[in-house]
Protein backbone atom coordinates (compact mmCIF):
# COMPACT_ATOMS: atom_id res chain seq x y z
CA UNK A 1 0.00 0.00 0.00
CA UNK A 2 1.22 3.55 -0.66
CA UNK A 3 1.77 4.22 3.05
CA UNK A 4 4.48 1.55 2.88
CA UNK A 5 7.81 3.25 2.04
CA UNK A 6 8.43 0.53 -0.53
CA UNK A 7 5.44 1.84 -2.47
CA UNK A 8 6.57 5.46 -2.65
CA UNK A 9 7.26 5.13 -6.36
CA UNK A 10 4.46 2.94 -7.66
CA UNK A 11 4.75 4.30 -11.19
CA UNK A 12 1.81 4.29 -13.57
CA UNK A 13 -1.58 5.01 -12.02
CA UNK A 14 -4.47 3.91 -14.24
CA UNK A 15 -7.92 5.51 -14.01
CA UNK A 16 -10.85 3.77 -15.68
CA UNK A 17 -13.08 6.41 -17.27
CA UNK A 18 -15.31 5.43 -20.20
CA UNK A 19 -12.90 2.80 -21.54
CA UNK A 20 -13.21 1.27 -25.00
CA UNK A 21 -12.44 -2.12 -23.43
CA UNK A 22 -14.55 -3.85 -20.78
CA UNK A 23 -13.85 -3.25 -17.11
CA UNK A 24 -12.75 -6.84 -16.72
CA UNK A 25 -10.35 -6.64 -19.65
CA UNK A 26 -8.84 -3.38 -18.40
CA UNK A 27 -8.30 -4.98 -15.00
CA UNK A 28 -6.77 -8.11 -16.54
CA UNK A 29 -4.32 -6.04 -18.59
CA UNK A 30 -3.37 -3.93 -15.58
CA UNK A 31 -2.64 -7.04 -13.52
CA UNK A 32 -0.69 -8.65 -16.37
CA UNK A 33 1.39 -5.50 -16.88
CA UNK A 34 2.10 -4.98 -13.18
CA UNK A 35 0.11 -1.76 -12.68
CA UNK A 36 0.04 -1.06 -8.94
CA UNK A 37 -2.91 1.38 -8.74
CA UNK A 38 -6.19 1.04 -10.68
CA UNK A 39 -9.00 3.49 -10.02
CA UNK A 40 -12.65 3.32 -11.09
CA UNK A 41 -13.89 6.82 -11.94
CA UNK A 42 -17.25 6.62 -13.67
CA UNK A 43 -19.21 9.64 -12.48
CA UNK A 44 -22.13 9.00 -14.83
CA UNK A 45 -23.01 5.63 -13.27
CA UNK A 46 -25.48 5.15 -10.43
CA UNK A 47 -24.45 3.43 -7.21
CA UNK A 48 -25.70 0.01 -8.28
CA UNK A 49 -23.74 0.14 -11.53
CA UNK A 50 -20.60 1.37 -9.76
CA UNK A 51 -20.74 -1.51 -7.30
CA UNK A 52 -21.30 -3.97 -10.15
CA UNK A 53 -18.26 -2.59 -12.02
CA UNK A 54 -16.20 -2.68 -8.83
CA UNK A 55 -17.11 -6.32 -8.23
CA UNK A 56 -16.05 -7.19 -11.78
CA UNK A 57 -12.70 -5.43 -11.37
CA UNK A 58 -12.05 -6.83 -7.90
CA UNK A 59 -12.73 -10.32 -9.19
CA UNK A 60 -9.57 -9.82 -11.25
CA UNK A 61 -7.38 -7.72 -8.95
CA UNK A 62 -8.05 -9.31 -5.56
CA UNK A 63 -4.97 -11.15 -4.34
CA UNK A 64 -2.67 -9.46 -6.86
CA UNK A 65 -0.26 -6.52 -6.55
CA UNK A 66 -2.79 -4.27 -8.30
CA UNK A 67 -4.69 -2.15 -5.79
CA UNK A 68 -8.29 -1.29 -6.63
CA UNK A 69 -9.21 2.33 -5.88
CA UNK A 70 -12.78 3.65 -5.66
CA UNK A 71 -13.20 7.25 -6.74
CA UNK A 72 -14.98 9.80 -4.52
CA UNK A 73 -17.19 7.46 -2.49
CA UNK A 74 -15.88 6.14 0.81
CA UNK A 75 -19.19 4.40 1.46
CA UNK A 76 -19.04 2.48 -1.82
CA UNK A 77 -15.36 1.72 -1.28
CA UNK A 78 -16.23 0.10 2.05
CA UNK A 79 -19.18 -1.80 0.57
CA UNK A 80 -17.16 -3.07 -2.38
CA UNK A 81 -14.15 -4.06 -0.30
CA UNK A 82 -11.82 -1.77 -2.25
CA UNK A 83 -8.15 -1.42 -1.36
CA UNK A 84 -8.31 2.38 -1.45
CA UNK A 85 -10.57 5.37 -1.96
CA UNK A 86 -9.61 8.55 -3.78
CA UNK A 87 -11.30 11.77 -2.70
CA UNK A 88 -11.76 15.06 -4.50
CA UNK A 89 -11.73 18.52 -2.94
CA UNK A 90 -15.53 18.55 -3.00
CA UNK A 91 -15.95 15.18 -1.32
CA UNK A 92 -16.20 14.38 2.38
CA UNK A 93 -13.19 15.13 4.58
CA UNK A 94 -10.32 12.74 5.07
CA UNK A 95 -11.30 12.29 8.72
CA UNK A 96 -14.90 11.44 7.84
CA UNK A 97 -13.75 9.05 5.11
CA UNK A 98 -11.43 7.36 7.60
CA UNK A 99 -14.36 6.81 9.96
CA UNK A 100 -16.22 5.04 7.13
CA UNK A 101 -13.43 2.90 5.68
CA UNK A 102 -11.55 2.10 8.87
CA UNK A 103 -7.87 2.40 9.79
CA UNK A 104 -6.34 0.22 7.10
CA UNK A 105 -7.75 1.41 3.77
CA UNK A 106 -5.50 3.72 1.76
CA UNK A 107 -6.95 7.20 1.17
CA UNK A 108 -5.77 9.48 -1.62
CA UNK A 109 -6.80 13.09 -2.22
CA UNK A 110 -6.77 15.24 -5.35
CA UNK A 111 -5.03 18.60 -4.91
CA UNK A 112 -4.81 21.56 -7.28
CA UNK A 113 -2.50 24.01 -5.51
CA UNK A 114 0.50 24.12 -3.21
CA UNK A 115 -1.78 25.04 -0.31
CA UNK A 116 -4.15 22.14 -0.94
CA UNK A 117 -1.22 19.73 -1.20
CA UNK A 118 0.22 20.87 2.13
CA UNK A 119 -3.19 20.61 3.81
CA UNK A 120 -3.83 17.11 2.41
CA UNK A 121 -0.50 15.94 3.78
CA UNK A 122 -1.19 17.54 7.17
CA UNK A 123 -4.65 15.94 7.25
CA UNK A 124 -3.17 12.47 6.76
CA UNK A 125 -3.61 11.59 3.10
CA UNK A 126 -1.71 8.41 2.21
CA UNK A 127 -0.96 9.86 -1.22
CA UNK A 128 -2.02 12.91 -3.21
CA UNK A 129 -2.91 13.58 -6.81
CA UNK A 130 -1.54 16.89 -8.09
CA UNK A 131 -2.82 18.62 -11.18
CA UNK A 132 -3.98 19.17 -13.74
CA UNK A 133 -0.42 19.62 -14.90
CA UNK A 134 -1.83 20.84 -18.21
CA UNK A 135 -5.36 21.71 -19.29
CA UNK A 136 -7.59 18.69 -19.72
CA UNK A 137 -11.24 18.13 -20.78
CA UNK A 138 -11.72 14.97 -18.71
CA UNK A 139 -13.61 16.93 -16.03
CA UNK A 140 -16.86 18.82 -16.60
CA UNK A 141 -15.49 21.79 -14.61
CA UNK A 142 -11.69 21.60 -14.95
CA UNK A 143 -9.31 23.14 -12.45
CA UNK A 144 -6.64 25.59 -13.65
CA UNK A 145 -3.42 23.96 -14.84
CA UNK A 146 -0.67 23.90 -12.20
CA UNK A 147 2.31 23.43 -14.52
CA UNK A 148 5.51 21.46 -14.01
CA UNK A 149 7.20 24.04 -11.73
CA UNK A 150 4.54 23.63 -9.02
CA UNK A 151 4.57 19.88 -9.56
CA UNK A 152 8.31 19.83 -8.92
CA UNK A 153 7.84 21.84 -5.72
CA UNK A 154 5.18 19.49 -4.37
CA UNK A 155 7.18 16.37 -5.25
CA UNK A 156 10.15 17.85 -3.42
CA UNK A 157 8.40 18.59 -0.13
CA UNK A 158 5.83 15.80 0.01
CA UNK A 159 6.55 12.90 2.40
CA UNK A 160 3.80 10.85 0.69
CA UNK A 161 3.52 9.71 -2.94
CA UNK A 162 2.48 12.38 -5.45
CA UNK A 163 0.59 11.35 -8.59
CA UNK A 164 0.97 13.79 -11.48
CA UNK A 165 -2.27 14.00 -13.48
CA UNK A 166 -3.95 16.12 -16.11
CA UNK A 167 -3.17 16.65 -19.78
CA UNK A 168 -0.28 14.18 -19.73
CA UNK A 169 0.58 12.32 -22.94
CA UNK A 170 3.70 10.46 -24.10
CA UNK A 171 5.01 13.59 -25.82
CA UNK A 172 5.07 15.69 -22.62
CA UNK A 173 5.76 12.86 -20.19
CA UNK A 174 9.51 13.69 -20.17
CA UNK A 175 8.70 17.12 -18.69
CA UNK A 176 6.70 15.49 -15.89
CA UNK A 177 9.46 13.01 -15.13
CA UNK A 178 12.06 15.81 -15.23
CA UNK A 179 10.03 17.58 -12.54
CA UNK A 180 10.71 14.61 -10.27
CA UNK A 181 7.36 12.82 -10.59
CA UNK A 182 7.59 9.05 -10.46
CA UNK A 183 3.87 8.40 -10.14
CA UNK A 184 1.97 9.43 -13.26
CA UNK A 185 -1.57 9.15 -14.57
CA UNK A 186 -2.55 9.34 -18.25
CA UNK A 187 -6.30 8.99 -18.78
CA UNK A 188 -7.30 9.63 -22.39
CA UNK A 189 -4.15 8.07 -23.85
CA UNK A 190 -5.05 4.78 -22.16
CA UNK A 191 -8.84 4.71 -22.07
CA UNK A 192 -9.36 5.63 -25.73
CA UNK A 193 -7.18 2.78 -27.03
CA UNK A 194 -7.87 -0.90 -27.55
CA UNK A 195 -4.09 -1.45 -27.54
CA UNK A 196 -4.07 -0.85 -23.81
CA UNK A 197 -1.42 -3.43 -22.97
CA UNK A 198 1.06 -1.97 -25.48
CA UNK A 199 0.53 1.57 -24.21
CA UNK A 200 0.81 0.58 -20.54
CA UNK A 201 4.01 -1.39 -21.11
CA UNK A 202 5.57 1.47 -23.07
CA UNK A 203 4.71 3.98 -20.33
CA UNK A 204 5.97 1.79 -17.50
CA UNK A 205 9.26 1.31 -19.34
CA UNK A 206 9.68 5.06 -19.83
CA UNK A 207 8.88 5.84 -16.20
CA UNK A 208 11.19 3.15 -14.84
CA UNK A 209 14.09 4.02 -17.15
CA UNK A 210 14.00 7.77 -16.63
CA UNK A 211 17.20 9.09 -15.08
Amino acid sequence: MPRDPKMRDFGLYVIITDPVLSYRRVAEICVECGVRMLQLREKHLDDKAILAAAAEILDVTRGTDTMFVMNDRADLAALAGADAVHLGQGDISLSDARRIVGPDMTIGLSTHSIEQARKAIADGADYIGFGPVWATPTKAIPDPAVGVAQLAEVVKFSPVPVVAIGGIFPENLPDVLAAGARNVCLVRHLMESDALDERINALIERIMNHE
